[in-house]
């Protein structure tokens, strides 16, 4: 009976012995962590680029119209711009949205491109032949105009 008690109190001192380590390793390891591991309130920013989905018809158009001259002036249409937008849609957009647009601002490129996609986002992006034959105008030659613009998408 001695003996068992002996060897439980021995048993007893190795195990308080082998807690009191493994207490002292968590220990450390957490105070580790803490110094070394990143915490989750690190902050990741990641770039994306932006969603453009008519970014090539706007370049098809740009060529067929123009080829990119953001200053082209057709005085047979009084057409201004990059998008060669005539003056009886600059007064559409004008009406519809509140701005005082002139034909002189056509030929800013930003301007230019806010007007043509406010048209082009009313149809959607995914009917390119649509929104260059309406861009365009009205009648049997917007086929022809598409045809021009489909060589370059």
């Amino acid at each position: 009976m001695l003996t068992v008690l002996i060897s439980h109190l021995f048993y007893d001192s190795i195990m308080k012995s082998i807690l009191k380590k493994i207490a002292t390793i968590t220990f450390l390891l957490t105070i580790a962590h803490k110094v070394f591991a990143p915490t989750s309130e690190a902050l990741v920013i990641v770039s994306s680029s932006p969603v453009e989905p008519f970014r090539n018809l706007i370049h098809a158009i740009g060529m067929v119209e123009t080829q990119f001259d953001t200053l082209a002036y057709n005085p047979i249409e009084e057409a201004v711009g990059y998008f060669q937008i005539r003056p009886i849609r600059l007064l559409d957009y004008n009406i519809r949205t509140g701005s005082k647009y002139s034909s002189h601002d056509l030929f800013d490129y930003g301007t230019s491109e806010k007007i043509f996609l406010f048209y082009a986002s009313g149809i959607g992006p995914y009917d390119f032949e649509r929104i260059a034959r309406t861009w365009n105008g009205s009648g049997k030659n917007t086929g022809l105009y598409w045809n021009q613009v489909k060589r370059y998408l």
